[in-house]
């Protein structure tokens, strides 16, 4: 005979997990609703600019040339003369089509600085005013980073992601099948009430997309936080050597670029920062084949612009785990990590988690219809 004692502990377990259950699915379905309109915009936009490099590079006319360094020089020089109050502030790789850059070039004049887009052989292809209409591209990055509200945005965006973290483990506690069922759970009713084949689609979606996304947005999420998750990581410094040669600035961005270039055969030109200070020493950033990163590379190398020599170089591919945990958490949210379909498979993640959003909303809308009509 069953002991008693037993039996009521059981009842009390089923009891338990019934109320955990139901205190689940009222925080997911609240919190769902409450912030569905803009987590619909976070992905809607996520998978907008997932290919965004190459749909700017599209829409930006003009035949491809190799890059030449000595041009590209040429045309920084006559952009930002000395003595004109205009300094190069930053070269970018484009991203999209091979041997593009973006000059950013700053100004003593408020407002007068602005962003060049030119090719290899340094001829200007876009210049400040974006003829080319290529502006809503900036915009839906920046609603995607930080709402286009600077650090309060970023804190917004990142509050909100911890709060889609929640509800998505919450919806796969509640939708995660029995032993058996999966089969079942994965494939949604195509007759019956209007409830059960939405929560079907719900829960279907979930399973499928519930756990890609909470890898996605999770690095998101450390992504939009990255000062905290460097104080706890703490990976080692990128920095020019404190003993850096002092002197006057004499080596040039094509001798300097050259330099790490050739340091790193096969590698492409990702970013570079210009001298300043005492001891001044360019920082040029490449991207090496076998890095994670498909456009801006996490190879850096300081080079001084006193004598041309390498004063240091933080190499990608023998990076401490610590650096390579920080500097992968952008190639692994967007896919580039994976190449071609780590890419789409994030722009289906997105479409995934924007469906679930509609189909939750018209899920609830569907249940409350009884209610209503009461």
């Amino acid at each position: 005979m069953r002991n008693p004692g037993c039996a009521v502990i059981s009842m009390m377990r089923w009891g338990a997990d019934e109320t955990m259950k139901a205190t689940l699915i009222r925080w997911h379905r609240w919190a769902g609703l409450a912030a569905a309109l803009f987590w619909f915009i976070q992905a809607l936009t996520g998978v907008l600019i997932v290919f965004h490099w190459e749909i700017r590079d599209a829409l930006i006319p003009g035949p491809h040339h190799p890059t030449d360094l000595v041009a590209i020089e040429r045309t920084v020089d006559r952009l930002a003369p000395p003595g004109s109050g205009i300094q190069l502030g930053s070269i970018w790789t484009g991203a999209g089509a091979p041997d593009r850059y973006d000059l950013d070039l700053k100004s003593d004049a408020p407002g007068a600085g602005r962003s060049v887009r030119i090719d290899g052989a340094g001829s200007i292809l876009q210049d400040g005013n974006d003829p080319a209409g290529t502006g809503w591209i900036r915009t839906l990055v920046l609603i995607h980073h930080n709402l286009l509200a600077g650090d309060t945005g970023s804190w917004i965006v990142g509050i909100s992601g911890i709060l889609l973290l929640t509800n998505i483990l919450s919806g796969l506690v509640i939708a995660w099948p029995k032993r058996g069922q999966w089969a079942r759970a994965l494939r949604p009713p195509r007759a019956g009430p209007a409830a059960a084949r939405r929560y079907g689609w719900h829960r279907a979606l979930g399973l499928l997309v519930g756990i890609p996304a909470l890898a996605s947005v999770c690095a998101g999420v450390l992504l939009t936080f990255a000062g905290g998750v460097d104080s706890v990581v703490k990976p080692a410094p990128i920095e020019a050597p404190a003993d850096a040669p002092a002197g006057q600035a004499r080596v040039g961005l094509a001798a300097a670029a050259g330099t790490v270039l050739a340091a790193y055969p096969g590698s492409t030109l990702a970013a570079v920062y210009p001298p300043s200070g005492d001891r001044p020493a360019w920082q040029i950033r490449v991207t090496q084949p076998a890095e994670s990163r498909r456009a801006y590379g996490a190879t850096r190398v300081f080079v001084s612009a006193v004598d041309g020599s390498i004063l240091a170089r933080f190499d990608a591919l023998d990076a401490a785990p610590s650096r390579a945990f920080v500097d992968g958490l952008f190639p692994f949210h967007t896919g580039e990590m994976g190449g071609l379909a780590g890419r789409i498979a994030v722009l289906a993640i997105g479409v995934g988690l924007m469906t679930m959003t509609v189909v939750g909303v018209l899920l609830w809308m569907a249940r409350r219809r009884p209610k209503a009509r009461a």
